[in-house]
């Protein structure tokens, strides 16, 4: 039987501590998957990757594509073809998207299993931020995004959601639950996804079997206490500023 694997940069520890130098370029990430979401050295906007091409949102919300030398600290990506598929009605806000795509991995009995998915469709409304490059080291995402991350919304739009889930006994490894990078269909308006309103979409759904995770090579990687990570602080980050 065919393996399913998603490809990690890091831990979510190390970026939240601060650990934003590049552990592997964007060509070297793009040969173990086609759909994903990170981002780059010194927090420099935040990854999507679609059909195998890496985007940078940047701090106002406009993307470019990534270069193949671009650096990458943390990400994750892994390959969408063999996914189920499944229509999604209107969904008022994230917590229902998010609840939808539980549920329908739930019916698989894959919560304890991570899932890639992406949602193509309309979307009344997307929040969203990015940040700025920040040359750093032991400052704490939060600090980090507290300085340079800026917020943006974009209504009506069609585009992209792409979204990772892991489950609750990896948190630390990566972010408990749903994580959400938009794109928009003219690969023109991205970022971090914190709010949402989606009129209609279609969802592939992967469910991964294996994990590969790359660790930092330099010597600088050891000097960082991952178990400091603070959960309240990465729950900040990844929910906006509320």
């Amino acid at each position: 039987m065919e393996s399913n694997k998603v490809y990690q940069v890091s831990t979510l520890q190390a970026l939240a501590l601060g650990y934003t130098r590049p552990v592997v370029t964007v060509e070297e990430l793009l040969c173990h998957g086609d759909t994903g979401l990170g981002t780059f050295e010194g927090v420099d906007g935040e990854m999507i990757v679609l059909d195998g091409v890496c985007y940078q949102a940047k701090q106002d919300g406009t993307i470019v594509r990534a270069t193949d030398i671009a650096g990458v600290p943390f990400a994750v990506v892994g390959f969408t073809q063999n996914g189920r598929r499944f229509k999604m009605e209107e969904k008022k806000d994230i917590e229902a998207v998010k609840t939808e795509l539980t549920l329908r991995i739930d019916e698989d009995f894959g919560l304890n299993s991570v899932h890639i998915a992406r949602i193509d469709g309309s979307f009344d409304l997307i929040r969203a931020r990015a940040g700025a490059a920040y040359k750093s080291q032991h400052v704490s995402l939060k600090d980090i995004l507290s300085k340079t991350q800026k917020e943006f919304s974009f209504e009506h739009v069609r585009g992209t959601l792409v979204c990772v889930y892991y489950p609750d006994y990896m948190d630390g490894i990566n972010a408990y639950g749903w994580h959400l990078h938009f794109v928009s269909e003219d690969r023109k308006r991205g970022g971090h996804v914190f709010e949402v309103s989606m009129s209609s979409g279609e969802c592939v759904l992967q469910k991964m079997d294996r994990i590969e995770i790359q660790m930092p090579r330099e010597a600088a990687f050891d000097t960082y206490s991952l178990k400091q990570a603070s959960k309240d602080e990465i729950v900040q980050v990844e929910q906006g500023n509320k």
